[in-house]
């Protein structure tokens, strides 16, 4: 290997400390930014002297296993009849559709304004079922929930009052968790969405900066959507889309940390992914496309960095994986018998992976004892979370190349099963088997290389590392391993010729 060689090897190892020490910064400022927003009470506004209309959109696809149990709960809302009505836009293709059908029946006939609204293509994805349900509306305000949300029956009364500013254009409620202690992925994905809604939320709405409408449990107001441009489908986060074009155009948004929509986290590690994937394409997709606006406009430079913060926060996923590629490199030039001078100076790299390691710690805890978690229990689960953390570097790097090179991509759901063990054997629940089994080797292969850099780093009585090689290979590991059996399951019961194997 040439010293040429060997010193690029340094300096994209050193360029990938560097991007993760910036993310490390950037949390440690909202960690102080939270501290401080938080002191800020939300003031409450009065009840309207006149309830507005609603029009509370449900897109649906192939939900069989939710779907009751979402309009049960969308039915008991407690708002004036009169001025509520209730859209299912359902785009499914399996039994779904008479499944709503049954209930949408049932509900009207009990007094409940509720329509019925199925297309025969899924043109736009979810953003094209909300703009075809919004051309029906006559809701002033639209709220949205997806499928496996169970709002609560004052949602409605909670969040329609914040209205009465009419410079607010959406008000965003907090998610909590059905099934967050479920198992160990749904609790790390618990521990994920908290930081978000319990940190970053606050913190970024409380002190004049740009967040976001999260998809589900959220209010807009009607006008609000219209002057935006309405809802568009060249992202995969129609969402986050939509919410940077409304503050562009100086409408405020309001976040309730107080008000908690239960939902069901994804409970297979190929659903974990595929909404990872979505969520990190969707991201990077809408940050190309709007990014140069926010540069454009006159918003304040804290509130344009901060906003390239906020869209380009996955990027650490390939920084990381760029740092654990060349860890076994660095190691073998640096005990081989040609020393080679470190350009970038290897000393301080150890204390900015600590300080990566030890910020990303103390922010989730931080989140955690917001939501009631022990400070011993999160600390017991912080290995665990930052494998499984990890092990999804593969899987988001690949969304943030795809976005970048154009690549285009469905809109894939995430299932959920409402705790049915038959779920994922049904056919429009089963994941895209072509993706899993593609990637799936790649993460187990990347979890066997990390084992080999600690066994090196164990040779060589480099120990410092290994505690830190260790959670990173049992990540991709658990990763792809998990991932084996959506991919190869249904091939194998039909070599065996199982009738299991049969719908």
């Amino acid at each position: 290997m040439t010293d040429n060689w060997i010193h690029l090897i340094y300096w994209l190892e050193g360029f990938g400390w560097v991007a993760l020490g910036c993310f490390s910064l950037h949390r440690v400022w909202l960690l102080a930014l939270w501290f401080t927003a938080r002191r800020r009470p939300q003031a409450v506004p009065p009840p309207p002297a006149d309830w507005p209309v609603v029009t509370v959109q449900l897109p649906v696809f192939n939900e069989r296993y939710v779907i009751e149990r979402l309009l049960s709960a969308v039915a008991a809302l407690d708002y004036p009849n009169d001025r509520l009505e209730i859209q299912v836009l359902d785009d499914s293709t399996d039994d779904t559709r008479e499944i709503v059908a049954r209930e949408v029946s049932r509900l009207s006939r009990d007094g409940l304004r509720i329509a019925h609204l199925h297309r025969a293509t899924r043109a736009g994805f979810k953003a094209g079922a909300l703009a075809e349900g919004l051309r029906a509306a006559r809701g002033e305000l639209i709220a949205i929930f997806d499928a496996d949300f169970l709002p609560p029956a004052d949602f409605l009364r909670r969040s329609v009052p914040y209205f009465s500013d009419r410079t607010v254009g959406m008000v965003q409620a907090r998610w909590g968790h059905l099934n967050g202690s479920g198992s160990l992925l749904t609790r790390v994905e618990a521990v994920m969405l908290d930081g978000h809604f319990l940190i970053e939320q606050v913190a970024r709405s409380r002190s004049g900066y740009f967040f976001t409408f999260n998809g589900s449990a959220g209010v807009w107001r009607r006008r609000t959507i219209d002057d935006a441009g309405g809802w568009h489908a060249d992202t995969l986060t129609e969402d986050l889309d939509l919410s940077y074009r409304a503050q562009l155009n100086g409408w405020r948004f309001i976040y309730l940390p107080d008000l908690v929509a239960p939902a069901e986290l994804p409970e297979q590690m190929s659903g974990f992914k595929a909404q990872q994937h979505r969520w990190t394409k969707g991201s990077i997709q809408t940050a190309l496309k709007l990014l140069p606006a926010v540069w454009r406009s006159a918003q304040p430079l804290r509130v344009k960095l901060e906003a390239c913060f906020h869209l380009g926060n996955w990027l650490h996923y390939p920084m990381g994986l760029l740092v654990v590629l060349l860890v076994l490199p660095i190691l073998i030039i640096s005990r081989g018998a040609v020393i080679v001078d470190d350009p970038v100076n290897w000393s301080w790299k150890g204390p900015l992976g600590l300080l990566f390691f030890a910020m990303s710690a103390l922010f989730y805890g931080m989140a955690q004892r917001q939501a009631g978690v022990p400070w011993w229990r999160y600390l017991l689960q912080v290995p665990v979370f930052m494998a499984v953390t990890v092990g999804v570097a593969l899987n988001n790097t690949r969304a943030i190349c795809e976005a970048l090179c154009g690549t285009p991509s469905s809109f894939t759901r995430t299932p959920k099963y409402n705790g049915q063990a038959d779920g994922p054997k049904h056919a429009s629940y089963r994941p895209d088997r072509s993706a899993a089994a593609a990637w799936w080797g790649a993460e187990v292969a990347l979890g066997l290389y990390i084992c080999t850099t600690a066994a090196y780093a164990v040779s060589h009585q480099l120990y410092g590392s290994v505690p830190f090689l260790v959670p990173l290979s049992a990540g991709f590991l658990y990763a792809g391993l998990s991932s084996v059996q959506p991919a190869l399951w249904p091939r194998l019961r039909n070599e065996r010729g199982s009738v299991l194997g049969r719908e």
